[in-house]
């Protein structure tokens, strides 16, 4: 099937304080479309065909915008300052001590309670051989959520004809300041029902163990025996309630595994999953150092968008990033962007039918 690709917009809603949020529909010459929101660059749809030619929606979400502003399960969105968690929601730098929101138990999450998800991004459209195109643009000024530095963030969506949504991400600032971007959108390719019968692949030895907080500790964990080895495909649903710690501290997989690149900063498959009844198969391509493997354990059914009850395990998240913590804990890879650098990094989220 071929159909002419195009950008359309439209009024997704507005915001309490009067921000007008614009939806963006990208659709390529497949006729595979994505829609995405100015709050968060949110991905609210993105339909994609089955072995069969059918269409279906295969990302979690909502049809108004009131549910995208309530705290919830970051469905589909831009995450920042820093993705994942901050230990005691602290940090210091420079010899100074930055106290942020604790918004996840004792940790922050996120970035903090208004995070790059909350927030409304400007946009502008392009389009070039590879397909439509949707800049978004942040400022994230000085103390926001209580991260130093104005940071200045462009976030380049391209939807190709071959069914990749690739990611780019570009951010300057001018004081020193954590920085760890990254995706959330949920995936669930058989567009129904629970995703514990999607066979998923991790290119990971290792993973980062986390103690009842969810916060890294000790030396990273071989996968090897233990219910993380998805070193080869298998089903999420088989050891997702092993009698492990690591289980148990996530309620499931809620883990980031340590990708096993050769050369750091360079595209690479870090995970591969599929769904046999549809065929669908989903590719993560990243320049990050890992991925987090989130299986949707604290969805509980008091959700619903676009007609689904959103149950535990509906759906499941790949988010490219450095590890949990990152700025407090000197061994893993820093997160540390200073002025005059940039903070870029590509990831590819490729979708097919087998």
């Amino acid at each position: 099937m071929t159909t002419t690709a195009a950008i359309t917009q439209k009024l997704f809603g507005t915001t309490p304080t009067g921000e007008a949020v614009t939806e963006f529909t990208l659709t390529n010459k497949q006729g595979s479309s994505i829609k995405i929101i100015t709050l968060g660059g949110i991905i609210t749809e993105w339909y994609m065909r089955d072995k069969n030619g059918a269409l279906a929606d295969v990302v979690l979400g909502f049809d108004t915008l009131a549910p995208y502003l309530d705290v919830g399960p970051y469905f589909g969105a831009l995450i920042g300052r820093v993705g994942n968690r901050i230990a005691k929601a602290q940090f210091t730098l420079d010899s100074k001590t930055y106290q942020l929101t604790a918004n996840n138990g004792s940790n922050n999450l996120h970035g903090g309670p208004i995070g790059f998800d909350k927030k409304v991004w400007s946009a502008i459209t392009e389009e070039n051989a590879n397909g439509p195109i949707l800049k978004l643009h942040l400022l994230s000024e000085d103390g926001d959520q209580g991260f130093p530095g104005n940071l200045d963030v462009t976030v380049t969506y391209q939807f190709t004809h071959n069914d990749e949504l690739t990611v780019d991400y570009l951010a300057t600032t001018d004081k020193a300041t954590p920085v760890n971007l990254t995706q959330h959108c949920y995936f669930n390719l058989a567009a129904t029902g629970d995703i514990l019968n999607h066979k998923i692949q991790i290119n990971a030895d290792h993973i980062n163990a986390v103690n009842d907080a969810q916060i890294p500790v000790g030396e990273p964990m071989p996968v090897v025996n233990t219910p993380f080895d998805f070193r080869s495909p298998r089903t999420i649903g088989e050891l997702i309630n092993a009698d492990h710690d690591q289980i148990k501290y996530g309620v499931g997989y809620d883990h980031n595994f340590l990708l096993n690149q050769k050369t750091y900063k360079e595209l690479f498959l870090a995970a591969r999953v599929e769904e046999e009844s549809s065929g669908r198969v989903l590719e993560v391509f990243t320049e990050e150092p890992g991925v987090q493997f989130y299986s949707g354990n604290f969805l509980d059914g008091s959700l619903t968008g676009k007609g689904v009850n959103y149950k535990q395990r509906t759906g499941f998240c790949l988010e490219p990033q450095h590890a949990p913590d990152s700025i407090n804990q000197p061994q893993f890879p820093s997160i540390v962007l200073q002025p005059g650098d940039e903070y870029k990094t590509r990831t590819v989220f490729k979708l097919s039918v087998k």
